[in-house]
């Protein structure tokens, strides 16, 4: 725990002329995230908002959430007001925080393996794999851009899947079916889906 600890707070307290590295930034989530996972205490169902709360806080020092949101809506972002614009931010955020910490809870910091990093100005891709046993493994692909002098994540790419690509389709195929209203609907349905689990994620 110390260790993830201290390396946030190393990169948050960076300034731009020490920036982190975009393979620095996708490591700390990554530890931050198998703390989460390993800590029993976190895990019982009386503490599923404190460990929402943690995992949110993770998420959102690691993904642009509005870039990502932007691009899976495409050309319907740009007929939305403020407020949808907003709220669908924000089902979204919670949709892709389940999806991609769902994935990563099942292995330790230990079995990320990090192959490479690319940087064209303020772009750069994150390439790691992991390691799933018996000699078989998991590639994901970070793309990440500059945020105000911070790397963040815009898209996740795991086995060749892209994140924002995969719900562009989902999402434009059920605007273009039924309604942006409908999409919205669903989004929110699968928000209170996700949230009554909770207190029975990790019985003791």
């Amino acid at each position: 725990m110390e260790k993830a600890l201290a390396a946030w707070l190393l990169l948050a307290s960076a300034n731009p002329a020490s920036m982190a590295t975009p393979t620095e930034v996708i490591r700390v989530a990554v530890e931050q995230v198998a703390q989460v996972a390993e800590d029993a205490d976190l895990g019982r169902p009386a503490a599923a908002e404190r460990r929402r709360i943690e995992i949110r806080r993770i998420a959102e020092n690691l993904f642009d959430f509005q870039e990502m949101a932007r691009r899976s809506l495409a050309r319907h972002w740009t007929d939305r007001t403020a407020e949808q614009r907003d709220e669908f931010v924000r089902l979204f955020a919670d949709l892709l925080e389940r999806v991609y910490f769902g994935k990563l809870e099942n292995y330790s910091a230990e079995r990320m393996v990090y192959v490479g990093e690319t940087v064209d100005g303020d772009y750069a891709t994150v390439r790691s794999k992991i390691l799933t046993g018996r000699k078989g493994e998991l590639p994901i692909e970070y793309r990440l851009h500059l945020v105000s002098s911070r790397w963040a994540v815009y898209d996740v790419l795991i086995d060749g899947m892209s994140f924002v690509s995969t719900y562009r389709a989902q999402f434009n195929r059920v605007i273009q079916t039924s309604s942006y209203d409908d999409l919205v609907q669903k989004l929110r349905m699968k928000e209170l889906e996700n949230a009554a689990p909770e207190r029975n994620v990790r019985k003791p």
